[in-house]
């Protein structure tokens, strides 16, 4: 099917389509999102430290971050409708088997396979709003909607999560992807046309292989760190080698005579410098999302549906500045506006900063959520929207799939190195306190468990028979 059959569409048609791809946006970012506040329940119930737990979420990033320029590519090649669906399809399967999983490594499996099939849908949903929206306002204002929708699903992730919670088992949050997802093809079948590249190149198997390892041997090592020692052999051969692969991988691709990325794109301004934008920002934002579920769940003991409402006002303000900013963006120029925002994050960074345990959440807590909000809308809509004017309509699915790379990296490496300083300073000046409790009062893998969070400490004394007041 040609790619130009987006032109015959209606208007009415061209904005149906947008919801129905904006659905299925939705659906990747609440996988990315809604598990966050199944962690200390899923941590307690699976026996997992806070390097277990943090790879419930990375197993998803990784093989959703490694993969996206491959499915990119596919989707150029053979249809990115058809791809998007296959994808929406595999998230469902998976959601059954993460939904069943019995132990810690089943649970992983399945979000690793979970951001395999994520990593099908997600440069899809980009590229075919590119196709279907010629006109350079209506175009941006349906990225700017794209862009919102990552907010909007913030928003609904950790209060469905919570919502869930206080009524069924961490399983429900498998579970609920399965009905989405089924509407979602549905919707997409019917409504949504199909596009593709008119030309394409071979397939690089290579360079996907090198992306893959390079990124997720970085993020192993950084993990593990605080376990391993950021210094210790295992480490820095880990750091070296995810670092050679990266560098491997551009080699490659500037050789090779069909990249799966092409290097070129990042010699134009619009293109990389809006992309390094996007990877800090989305750094700083799951990072701060991580810490603020330990701190929402661990010092202020909200339960999963409290933590949800409580983290609206941060999602609300990516929601509403999105399509704000894109507009501003539009009259005054990309680069002043996501200087701007990233400016915005680092003050609500530093906010955030000086939150203790006795601070008020009407104070510093909910204005650092605010900043850091508006400040990931101020920069992601301009961003996106500059990323994908540098790029042909022949280019749509590998354009997306570097903003959605970067994007994803960017996440990933801020839960892994936050978390993991979280780790080690929590490790070295609770552990010992924690190894000193007789073992009559708290069993051994309770103790392990108590260790690694604080997170950890609160829902063992939650439990039924708590071993800290038997």
């Amino acid at each position: 099917m040609s790619r130009h059959r987006s032109s015959v569409l209606t208007t009415r048609q061209r904005w149906a389509a947008l919801v129905v791809i904006c659905a299925a946006e939705l659906l990747v970012v609440l996988d990315n999102t809604v598990v966050n506040v199944a962690l200390p329940s899923m941590g307690l119930q699976l026996r997992s430290s806070i390097s277990g737990l943090q790879w419930i979420v990375d197993a998803y990033t990784l093989t959703f971050a490694g993969l996206l320029l491959a499915f990119g590519h596919l989707g150029d090649r053979y249809g990115r409708k058809k791809v998007m669906i296959v994808g929406l399809v595999g998230i469902a399967v998976m959601s059954v088997f993460g939904a069943v999983a019995a132990d810690l490594g089943q649970v992983v499996a399945a979000r690793a396979a979970m951001g395999v099939c994520a990593a099908a849908v997600f440069p899809a949903t980009l590229a075919l709003i590119i196709n279907i929206f010629t006109d350079a306002r209506e175009r941006a204002l349906a990225i700017a909607a794209w862009t919102a929708m990552a907010g909007f699903a913030i928003a609904i992730g950790p209060t469905a999560g919570g919502f869930l919670l206080e009524h069924f088992s961490w399983h429900s949050v498998f579970w609920i992807n399965i009905p989405v997802a089924a509407v979602v093809v549905v919707a997409t079948i019917a409504v949504v046309p199909e596009s593709r590249a008119s030309h394409v190149g071979k397939y690089d198997p290579i360079g996907i292989v090198l992306s893959l390892l390079g990124i997720t041997v970085l993020v192993w090592a950084i993990i593990e760190a605080p376990h391993q020692g950021w210094l210790s052999t295992i480490s820095v051969a880990a750091y070296i080698g995810g670092a050679l692969s990266l560098v491997a991988f551009v080699w490659w691709e500037l050789r090779t005579d069909s990249p799966v990325l092409d290097m070129n794109l990042f010699r134009i301004r619009r293109f990389s410098l809006p992309a390094l934008a996007i990877a800090v920002a989305y750094f700083s934002m799951f990072g701060f999302l991580f810490m603020i579920t330990q701190y929402f769940q661990g010092v202020m003991e909200l339960s999963p549906l409290e933590f949800g409402i409580h983290s609206l006002p941060f999602a609300a303000s990516i929601a509403v500045g999105a399509p704000v900013a894109t507009l501003i963006a539009q009259r005054i120029g990309t680069t002043a506006v996501i200087v701007f925002g990233l400016l915005v994050m680092s003050a609500g960074m530093f906010i955030a900063g000086q939150v203790e345990v006795e601070t008020p959440y009407m104070g510093p807590v909910l204005i650092s959520m605010v900043l850091m909000g508006l400040g990931l809308a101020i920069v992601q809509g301009p961003a996106t929207e500059s990323i994908m004017s540098s790029v042909s309509l022949d280019e749509a699915g590998a354009g997306s799939a570097v903003n959605d790379t970067t994007r994803e990296a960017g996440g990933t490496l801020g839960v892994a190195v936050l978390g993991s300083i979280v780790a080690s300073i929590y490790t070295t000046k609770v552990g010992p306190r924690i190894d000193a409790i007789p073992d009559a009062i708290m069993e051994p893998y309770q103790k392990a468990f108590a260790r690694e969070t604080v997170v950890s400490v609160i829902e063992i004394v939650k439990a039924p028979t708590n071993p800290l007041f038997a």
